[in-house]
């Protein structure tokens, strides 16, 4: 590269550490990390966060090299996250629910280099590395001392001499996060730098996000929903982060109160067990002014609930998935209940369509495959070629979403390929007969999906958990749903539960329950 080009791209510079050091230069004293025992402003952040990046370069690593993190959230998460972004060096979360084998196939296919952890996953790491074959550095992120001779502490790298980092790329690769794996093996989603923060300038306009936010960030930030539709966002405006990895109910609503949050984002199935819990009613939430709720769909029979019980909250609706940063589409607070059930329309630098088998765009109220254009999206699927190319046939990244369009532009998911449940030869929505089950006053939970069937091949099978005091049987939930659904729909059985699993995330885990089907004797 030439001396000119040189300086035209240093003085260009947009990397996602950026963001945080242009913060720091605007608001170096305001509050940007806040979690138990720890309070950093922007400053102090940043400042930290370039002698890490320097800490971690002195291990040996290079722009490009690979550093998988499996912890739980936590401010030095949040650092890591901005240390790496800074060197050029590339993010790999790990989701905390995977076993050793699994993590094994993360670090081999992404070839890390160095693996964090922290002491509720120091041993799994070890254990999936030594499956590796590979040689891997570890570093402890907390300051005390490590439980392994072999681990670097995070202290050790906060202690290194600082000095400015290097121009990063725009197009440099940000991160790879990996899919879950349900249809085959995880696939890397590669992430660039530019992508990412083409994807916060639409969080930003579309969300709403402002420097005056006090966000709660409660979902794994392994995951890209609170990573980058929230965290990354609110620091490049300049807001306040309060960091926790406790999603108890009780817990989440003291953290509201205690420090007065004005924003937060979860799942249905957190914000449903928010309303369930007795203490609900007995703390103040009125500084929360903004909700968001995504990474499965709201029932609207839950959604008019929280409008009742939070009349002062405006609700999001977001939805996306890993492969478009994620934000893809919102349903704005106006939209909530004129338009109950849909994922609003595109997002600022989002272009969506709804197209049939021949990539042509449905007519109003017909089902087909969400497609996007964006400079949010993947650069492809790391090792992979074959699988990008199928993604992006016809020059759109197809999501694997099925979904209908109205005469207003609003999209409504109907459900993903692999949940449609085929019986008798009709095909149902999974979530149609749930929206049906939720409008039943005692049902707290519920998911329906396929069990094996030697008559209709697929039988509609819903799985409910009642609310506490409630009562209801089999026979009340079908014949409920016999008065609104066709014959076909209506579940042919139904089971009752204590809980549903879910991922960390907050979404239902209906692969784990479709096992659980097969080992139960056919009826």
């Amino acid at each position: 590269m030439s001396t000119e080009a040189s300086l035209v791209q240093s003085t260009r510079r947009q990397g996602v550490a950026d963001l945080l050091r242009r913060t720091a230069l605007r608001l170096p004293s305001k509050a940007a990390v806040r979690a138990i025992g720890t309070a950093w402003t922007y400053r102090e952040i940043y400042d930290l966060s370039v002698r890490v990046a320097r800490g971690l370069a002195e291990l040996g690593l290079e722009l490009g090299d690979r550093v998988a993190v499996i912890a739980r959230n936590s401010p030095i998460f949040v650092c890591l996250r901005y240390a790496l972004a800074a060197r050029g060096f590339v993010l790999v979360p790990v989701n905390s629910m995977l076993g050793a084998d699994e993590i094994a196939f993360v670090l081999r296919d992404s070839g890390a280099r160095v693996l964090c952890v922290d002491r509720d996953f120091a041993n799994v790491g070890k254990l999936a590395a030594a499956k590796t074959m590979q040689t891997l550095t570890f570093v402890w992120m907390h300051d005390e001392d490590p439980p392994f001779q072999d681990m670097r502490s995070f202290r050790t790298l906060a202690n290194a001499v600082p000095e400015p980092p290097p121009p990063v790329d725009a197009r440099a690769l940000l991160q790879i996060m990996y899919t879950s794996g349900t249809e085959s093996l995880p696939k890397g989603v590669m992430l660039s730098h530019d992508a990412v923060i083409s994807q916060y300038v639409s969080c930003l306009i579309d969300c709403e996000i402002a420097a005056s936010d006090v966000m709660l960030h409660a979902m794994p930030l392994f995951h890209c929903a609170q990573l980058d539709v929230f965290l990354g966002p609110s620091i490049y405006v300049g807001g306040e982060n309060i960091i926790t990895s406790d999603t108890r109910p009780e817990s989440l609503l003291r953290l509201l109160d205690a420090h007065r949050v004005t924003s937060f984002f979860a799942p249905p199935t957190i914000w449903i067990s928010l309303l369930r819990s007795p203490l609900f009613d007995l703390v103040d939430l009125s500084s929360l002014r903004k909700g968001y709720y995504g990474a499965s769909i709201m029932p609207v029979a839950v959604l008019a609930e929280m409008q009742s019980r939070l009349p002062h909250t405006r609700l999001w609706n977001a939805y996306g998935q890993t492969e478009v940063a994620p934000l893809a589409t919102v349903l704005k607070p106006e939209d909530q209940f004129r338009k109950a059930g849909s994922a609003g329309r595109p997002v600022l630098n989002v272009e969506t369509r709804v197209v049939n088998d021949e990539g042509l765009d449905v007519q109003v109220g017909e089902v087909g495959e969400i497609v996007h254009r964006s400079p949010h999206l993947l650069s492809g699927y790391f090792n992979n070629a074959a699988r990008t190319v199928e993604a992006f046939i016809g020059g759109w990244f197809h999501s694997g979403d099925l979904a209908r369009v109205d005469s207003e532009g609003y999209i409504y998911i109907i459900d993903r390929k692999k949940d449609i449940i085929k019986t008798g030869g009709e095909n149902v929505s999974s979530r149609e007969v749930e929206e049906a089950i939720y409008r039943l006053p005692g049902v707290a939970e519920v998911a329906v999906v396929a069990a094996a069937c030697p008559v209709w091949i697929e039988a509609v099978t819903a799985i409910v958990v009642i609310k506490d005091g409630a009562a209801l049987s089999e026979h009340e939930v079908i014949t409920h749903c016999r008065a609104s659904l066709a014959g076909f729909k209506t579940p042919k059985r139904v089971l009752f539960v204590s809980s549903l699993p879910k991922s960390p995330s907050g979404k239902l885990l209906k692969r784990e329950l479709r096992d659980w089907l097969k080992e139960l004797p056919v009826p």
